[in-house]
């Protein structure tokens, strides 16, 4: 199994002291993150992309294109990249630079994106987003695997043999599609041949098991491998510590934390205290071993072979931050990659220059 940390770089008052970090200190604090999740040995470090408060993640390439420049082996992750919000041919030029200046270390997880401000800021609806975002990832996929493009559609104007520079370094690119409950995500994944990754993050396992099922299914429908399919799966809170009563005690606190925050916006929860979540939602918090047999019991469910954990501090002192991520990969994420095998990611690559 593979393991990335994931931040969608929420800029909220820390749950436990009520104090907030400058939006600068926050932006460090995302990159130092990333930083450490490559020195504990994390395959990759997601940024999340979200166009409204409480986030600060609308511009994902250039927070990746300081991580790259920081760190020189983990992968780097959209998560998402919202492709029915973006003109395709700008976003493949944001992305085709950072594979380069990343050494060839990025992955894309694209999505519709969700909120209400994407309509108010963009101009795109409930109506249109599902087609916006196939038809801006149709014309991104072309651009990146072509050097010259003619295409026209429906939301951009069309090309004539159009070029776009850079030319990427990675050859194709592998694009994720993140979905949460929608058959139009996996369905649009299947066709093309490309991997999902569940969001898994807001209900119990069994709308996110169906959705893969029917993942997997049109997999097959479109004639693909069913061996080649590839599932990542996100998760809803995390913490470890040495024992359970450690864990739910120091992971209280951020819990009803956020719940609070849901009843400010409206919100209801689907899980309404703390130990019903760690029960019945994909929240990782316990022991070591408690961890490990919830994530076999979601693999027997998803067969997934990624597993993003939240990359954040939510509450946690830099200490127990550090504390807990350096008890996950000591005590947890060997078990999990020798149970659950997986393929690899590309190691970076370096150009050649040519004449």
């Amino acid at each position: 199994m593979k393991f990335l940390l994931i931040t969608l770089i929420t800029h909220l008052p820390d749950p436990v002291t009520g104090q907030r970090r400058s939006t600068t200190d926050r932006f460090r604090e995302v990159v130092d993150t990333a930083v450490l999740a490559e020195e504990l040995g994390f395959d990759g470090y997601g940024v999340g992309e979200r166009h409204e408060r409480p986030f600060i993640s609308s511009s994902p390439p250039v927070v990746l294109s300081h991580i790259a420049a920081r760190t020189s082996t983990i992968r780097l992750f959209t998560a998402v990249t919202t492709l029915s919000l973006l003109d395709p041919v700008r976003a493949y030029e944001d992305y085709a630079t950072l594979d380069h200046l990343s050494d060839g270390r990025l992955e894309l997880i694209i999505g519709k994106g969700n909120g209400a401000a994407q309509a108010q800021l963009f101009h795109v609806t409930a109506d249109d987003q599902w087609d916006r975002n196939r038809e801006g990832y149709e014309l991104f996929r072309r651009l990146w695997r072509e050097e010259k493009v003619t295409w026209s559609g429906t939301y951009r104007p069309s090309l004539t043999e159009a070029e776009t520079w850079p030319r990427p370094l990675q050859q194709p690119i592998r694009v994720w599609h993140g979905s949460a409950t929608s058959r139009e995500s996996v369905d649009l994944a299947a066709r093309h041949g490309d991997p999902i990754f569940s969001a898994n993050v807001t209900n119990p396992i069994e709308p996110y098991a169906d959705l893969i099922r029917h993942y997997r299914e049109r997999w097959v429908h479109y004639g693909h491998d069913p061996a080649d399919a590839l599932v990542g799966a996100g998760t809803a809170g995390f913490y470890v510590a040495r024992t359970s009563q450690e864990a739910v005690e120091r992971y209280r606190p951020i819990f009803d934390a956020r719940l609070a925050a849901f009843r400010r916006l409206g919100v209801p929860p689907v899980f309404h205290t703390l130990s019903d979540a760690i029960e019945r939602s994909s929240m990782l918090v316990g022991s070591p071993q408690q961890i490990i047999d919830k994530v076999l019991r979601y693999h027997e469910q998803f067969g997934h072979e990624v597993i993003h954990l939240q990359a954040d501090h939510d509450g946690l002192t830099d200490k127990q931050h550090r504390e807990s991520l350096e008890l996950f990969q000591a005590e947890v994420a060997p078990v999990l990659r020798r149970e659950i095998p997986s393929r690899p990611f590309r190691a970076p690559v370096t150009a050649v220059a040519t004449a």
